[in-house]
């Protein structure tokens, strides 16, 4: 009690501005203890740590989450720079406890857009696991607008190319599209609207010939049908002409051609010889036909004959002699035949 008294005797001999500087001191140590709680940090390092290296910390600050498999195992504790070129930054991870990381496992920044920068650690398969204290390996990884904009700049680039090549292909158009062109361009459009009023009026006639009633489609299938029935009605008659069309063609193929064909040739031969005994003067036949003399001779004695019959016709006393009392026809003898004999 004597102690509690001296004590409270000694307070009350402190000044107020004392007490003020004292009560001012107390809450900013409580707050910055407050802020650091909040952030995940405490007055003093405790706990499990492990430390990366990035050449990009992507906006990455304290207090940010660290993920394992979608599951928050820690918070970035501290960032520095290693060196005064800040070529490579420090990370310090705690972990609210202790975790089977594979020694093979590394960390990535995974930068969101719409959010805060956090570490991702994609875990491998080593037995050996990381203890406090460790360093885990790190692993650069695009954020969703880098990935973005990397298959972007290449298509930029090929689009800055084709809008090139493209204007060139229009300098060139405008180069060939002379007046003297574009009314040759103006005439080809005008034949080809030419060309597509007839294919109108051809599709129009097309459909008229398909007509089901009028066409004359239609009229050849009912034709097509109307044969067709005359067939089927007639089928009997066209068995029986096939038939004696199969009998003919026995016949044809049961007959002695080759022998028929063996007799002509034959015959054919023994013409052409006779052909070539009556070219050759061999024969009564040869000579009369190639021996002009017998010709002649022939002639004169028909002419002759034709003579001595007419004057045996005219004077046949002159040769027959039946009268008694008949007197000798002593008229000359004909020298041509009469006109009457040489008619045709």
């Amino acid at each position: 009690m004597q102690n509690l008294r001296k004590l409270r005797f000694v307070f009350m001999k402190i000044s107020n501005e004392t007490k003020v500087g004292a009560l001012t001191a107390i809450a900013i140590t409580l707050m910055i203890l407050g802020f650091n709680f909040l952030k995940g940090r405490s007055l003093f390092k405790t706990g499990n740590f492990i430390y990366a290296k990035y050449t990009d910390a992507k906006g990455l600050m304290v207090s940010n989450p660290v993920y394992i498999n979608g599951y928050q195992v820690g918070t970035v504790y501290e960032i520095e720079n290693v060196d005064k070129n800040v070529t490579s930054i420090s990370v310090a991870i705690k972990l609210k406890d202790y975790y089977n990381i594979p020694d093979n496992s590394f960390a990535e920044i995974i930068k969101d857009p719409l959010g805060t920068p956090s570490i991702d650690i994609v875990l491998g398969n080593s037995k050996v696991g990381l203890m406090s204290g460790d360093s885990i390996r790190t692993k650069s990884s695009a954020g969703l607008l880098d990935a973005f904009t990397s298959k972007l700049t290449p298509i930029a680039d090929q689009l800055k190319v084709t809008i090139t090549s493209l204007d060139n292909v229009l300098k060139n158009i405008n180069t060939i599209f002379d007046p003297t062109t574009k009314n040759n361009l103006q005439e080809v459009i005008a034949h080809v609207n030419t060309i597509t009023a007839s294919l109108i009026k051809s599709s129009a006639a097309i459909q008229t010939m398909l007509n089901e009633q009028s066409g004359s489609i239609a009229q050849s299938v009912d034709n097509i049908n109307s044969v067709s029935k005359n067939l089927a009605d007639n089928n009997a008659k066209v068995t029986q002409v096939l038939s004696n069309v199969e009998k003919t063609t026995d016949h044809l193929a049961t007959a002695d051609i080759n022998g028929s064909i063996a007799g002509l040739k034959a015959a054919a031969e023994n013409l052409n010889l006779v052909l070539t005994k009556v070219n050759s003067k061999e024969g009564s036949l040869g000579l009369l036909v190639n021996d002009k003399v017998l010709y002649t001779n022939l002639t004169n004695t028909v002419h002759s004959a034709n003579i001595l019959m007419d004057d045996l016709r005219a004077h046949p006393k002159r040769y027959v002699n039946v009268s008694v009392f008949g007197k000798k026809d002593k008229t000359a003898p004909l020298t041509a035949p009469l006109s009457d004999s040489t008619k045709k």
